[in-house]
């Protein structure tokens, strides 16, 4: 196991911080079936993202949709997947998500390193769940897609996160191939994270690897197994 000494730990949000099965993933496979009436299953969302520019799941949904032999534009997609995601007053899919880092192991990795995010939510979707959670204070820099003008598999979020800064200083924990890209990009060390004997890990973990992954750990709670003191 590859050992790191980073001052910045930047996390990824679904699938890292979060557990999105319930929320985006559940969501995913509401809207393909209210657009084509086809029941999609979770795990077939695991082979969209291992591929580059899937980081975006309105436009994976839009994708997927069409593959199925409909004709949607992503505006449509974006607002019947918004509705499902937000329900009426938050009661949604959202309400459904599950946050996987306590605060107190945040609260100690933060007397420790810089903590960020750098997420491909919106910032709306990101202030939410940190709200929700009671987790924001923690987290010193965060870097929504609603900030960047070139999105994720870009590293434009995490070289504003760096702030000039040497790449080596960071680490960034992500879980898609995008995350990856995004990563190599700016030259920081990723680390995947990938829970397993999950279809995710099926999918993407042997993508990761040839992206660069300095290893690939099973949750957020092995951070410290590759942080070394």
């Amino acid at each position: 196991m590859v050992r790191l000494r980073p001052q910045i730990i930047i996390f990824d949000v679904d699938g890292v911080l979060v557990d999105a099965r319930g929320s985006y993933h559940r969501t995913i496979v509401q809207t393909v079936r209210h657009f084509t009436g086809r029941r999609v299953r979770l795990a077939e969302i695991h082979r969209w993202k291992s591929r580059p520019g899937y980081n975006d799941d309105w436009k994976l949904t839009t994708d997927w949709i069409r593959t199925l032999g409909r004709k949607v534009s992503y505006s449509e997609v974006k607002q019947q997947f918004e509705q499902f995601y937000w329900g009426s007053n938050s009661d949604g899919n959202v309400a459904l998500e599950r946050w996987l880092a306590p605060r107190a192991w945040l609260r100690r990795w933060s007397q420790r390193a810089e903590l960020a995010v750098f997420t491909g939510r919106t910032r709306r979707e990101t202030q939410r769940t940190l709200e929700a959670f009671r987790v924001e204070p923690y987290f010193r820099r965060i870097v929504t897609t609603s900030e960047v003008k070139r999105p994720k598999p870009d590293p434009e979020g995490l070289l504003r996160i760096l702030d000039g800064r040497e790449p080596n200083v960071a680490v960034y924990l992500g879980d898609n191939i995008d995350d990856a890209l995004a990563a190599q990009g700016a030259g920081i060390p990723f680390v995947g994270v990938l829970p397993r004997n999950s279809s995710a890990r099926k999918y993407r973990a042997a993508g990761l690897r040839r992206l660069g992954a300095s290893t690939i750990i099973g949750s957020v709670l092995e951070l410290e197994k590759v942080w070394q003191a």
